[in-house]
C-alpha cells in the first residue's frame, strides 16, 4: 500500500508538471499563430490510450509515462519529422517565424515551470503559512548517528555557527554543509565552544547519506503514546511520565536510554521515572528489538517553533523568495555533480527515487511541496543548453539572434540525435543507479 501510494503521488505531480510545462509551449505557439499538431500526456510510440482532435490539434494520453510533448509544425523535434521539413515553409510553422518569436515558443514551456512553482508556493504559505525551528530554541543539544560522529560531533552538542556563520533554521543545518561546503563547526561541548573541521574524505559520505537525519534535536524522554502490548505499560508506565534513569545509571534523554536499554535485550530491567514530583521505579521487560514500546514525546513538545502566516497579498513575495530559493539551491547541488570529491554523480536517481521523497501517506501539504520543487527542477534542467532540451534550442535560436545566421535543417537534425542519444544515456545512468541501490 506505501508503494501504491508514493507511484500514485508521484504519476499525479509529474502529469501535473508535464501538462503545464507542455502548455506553456502550447499557449506561446498559439498566441504567434503557429499551428500544433499534438498535445500529448506522456508518451505514444505505436500507439495511444486516448486521444480527441480539436481544430487542427490532437490531444491525448500515451502509454509511456516518461513525460509528454507538443508537435508544433515546422520544428525539428523528438518526432523527427524529417518529410515535413523537406516541404516549403508555411506561414503557420515554426521554422517560418521570427527568430524572437520562436525563442519565446521554446521558453514558454520553462517559464509556466516558473511560475506555477510560484503559484503553488503562494497558496501554500497563505493557507499552511510556514514554520521552523531556530537553532537557537535547540536547547539539550543535538544527537547524531555514526556519521555525524564520523564528522566530529557528540550527542549533547550545540550547534552554534557554520564557518563561523549564524544559522537561523535548525533543520537547514544537513543541506547548508553540503550546498555551501563547509567547512567547520562551532559546537558548545560540555560548556565549552570549540571547532569541528569536517573531514574532507567524510564530504562524500554527506551526500550520500540516505538519512538527512544525521543530526537530530536532542530530547528528553517522555512517554507520549504505548505501542500494542507495551511491556512498559504492562510495568504501570503511564503517558506524562518522564524517564530519567535505567538499572541506575542516569537517563535523562531519549538518546542516552536508547543506547543503554539496547544492551539488555530480553531482559528485565528496572526503570526510573519521574510523576509529577513522585519517583517511580518499574519492573521493565526489554524486548528482544531493545525495545519497552514507549513513544517518546515529539520536539514539538520541547521548542518554540517560529510561525509565519501570510494573507492571500503577503505571500505573493513571500511564494516568489521561497521559488527563489529552492532554484538556488537545486543549482548548488547540480553544481556538486561535477566535484570529483564529492562523487554526488554517485547519488543520482531516476524515478524511484524521485517517487521515495513523496511521503508513505497521503499528505496534501507535502504532495504540493514537492511538486512544486520538482516543477522547479524541471525548469532548469530543461533549460540546459543541451540539444533536444529546451535550452538546446535557445542556445541555437540566440546564436541565430546575434549572428543573424540560422542553422541548417540538417546540423538541427544531427544535434537534436546528439541531444537525444545524451538523454537517453543519463536516462539509463539515472535509473540503472536506483536498481543498484535496491541491491545494496
Amino acid at each position: 500500500m506505501i508503494i501504491l501510494t508514493k507511484v500514485v503521488q508521484l504519476l499525479l505531480s509529474l502529469s501535473i508538471l508535464v501538462i503545464f510545462h507542455e502548455f506553456g509551449h502550447f499557449l506561446a505557439a498559439r498566441i504567434f499563430k503557429t499551428r500544433v499538431e499534438k498535445f500529448y500526456l506522456f508518451f505514444d510510440p505505436w500507439f495511444s490510450l486516448f486521444k480527441f482532435k480539436k481544430g487542427d490539434t490532437e490531444y491525448g494520453i500515451g502509454w509511456l509515462p516518461l513525460g509528454g510533448y507538443v508537435k508544433i509544425s515546422g520544428m525539428i523535434d523528438e518526432s523527427m519529422d524529417k518529410e515535413a521539413m523537406k516541404l516549403p515553409a508555411q506561414p503557420y510553422e515554426f521554422r517560418a517565424k521570427p527568430s524572437w518569436q520562436r525563442l519565446i515558443i521554446m521558453l514558454g514551456g520553462v517559464t509556466v515551470n516558473v511560475l506555477l512553482a510560484i503559484g503553488i508556493y503562494v497558496v501554500m504559505l497563505s493557507f499552511w503559512g510556514e514554520q521552523y525551528l531556530p537553532n537557537s530554541q535547540v536547547k539539550y543539544g543535538i544527537t547524531v548517528d555514526t556519521l555525524g560522529q564520523q564528522i566530529g560531533l557528540r550527542n549533547g552538542d550545540k550547534i552554534l555557527t557554520l564557518d563561523h556563520k549564524p544559522i537561523e533554521d535548525f533543520f537547514r543545518i544537513p543541506a547548508t554543509l553540503i550546498l555551501e561546503n563547509v567547512q567547520t563547526i562551532q559546537v558548545e561541548r560540555n560548556g565549552q565552544p570549540m571547532d569541528v573541521v569536517i573531514p574532507r574524505a567524510l564530504v562524500s559520505e554527506i551526500v550520500k547519506h540516505k538519512a538527512p537525519e544525521f543530526i537530530s534535536v536532542r530530547i528528553p524522554f517522555e512517554a507520549a503514546d504505548f505501542a500494542p502490548g507495551s511491556t512498559a505499560k504492562k510495568a504501570g508506565m503511564k503517558v506524562g511520565d518522564k524517564i530519567v534513569g535505567i538499572n541506575g545509571l542516569t537517563t535523562l534523554y531519549f538518546d542516552e536510554f536508547k543506547s543503554v536499554v539496547l544492551k539488555h535485550k530480553n531482559e528485565q530491567v528496572n526503570v526510573k521515572v519521574l510523576r509529577g514530583t513522585d519517583t517511580v521505579a518499574l519492573a521493565v521487560t526489554v524486548s528482544d528489538r531493545g525495545l519497552i514500546g514507549v513513544a517518546p514525546k515529539t520536539p514539538a513538545g520541547y521548542f518554540t517553533f517560529k510561525e509565519y502566516h501570510y494573507n492571500i497579498l503577503q505571500a505573493i513575495p513571500a511564494g516568489t523568495v521561497k521559488a527563489y530559493q529552492k532554484t538556488a539551491d537545486y543549482l548548488k547541488s547540480l553544481k556538486l555533480l561535477f566535484n570529483p570529491e564529492v562523487k554526488a554523480y554517485e547519488s543520482v536517481g531516476g524515478f524511484i527515487t524521485i517517487g521515495s521523497i513523496f511521503p508513505s501517506v497521503w499528505d496534501w501539504e507535502s504532495f504540493w511541496s514537492l511538486t512544486a520543487f520538482l516543477s522547479l527542477m524541471l525548469g532548469v534542467l530543461n533549460i540546459l543548453p543541451i540539444p533536444a532540451l529546451d535550452g538546446g534550442h535557445v542556445m541555437f535560436l540566440l546564436y541565430e539572434i546575434i549572428t543573424g545566421r540560422k542553422p541548417s535543417d540538417k546540423f538541427m537534425e544531427y544535434a537534436q540525435i546528439t541531444g537525444m542519444v545524451l538523454l537517453f544515456a543519463l536516462l539509463i545512468f539515472a535509473n540503472g543507479n536506483d536498481i543498484v541501490k535496491l541491491f545494496k
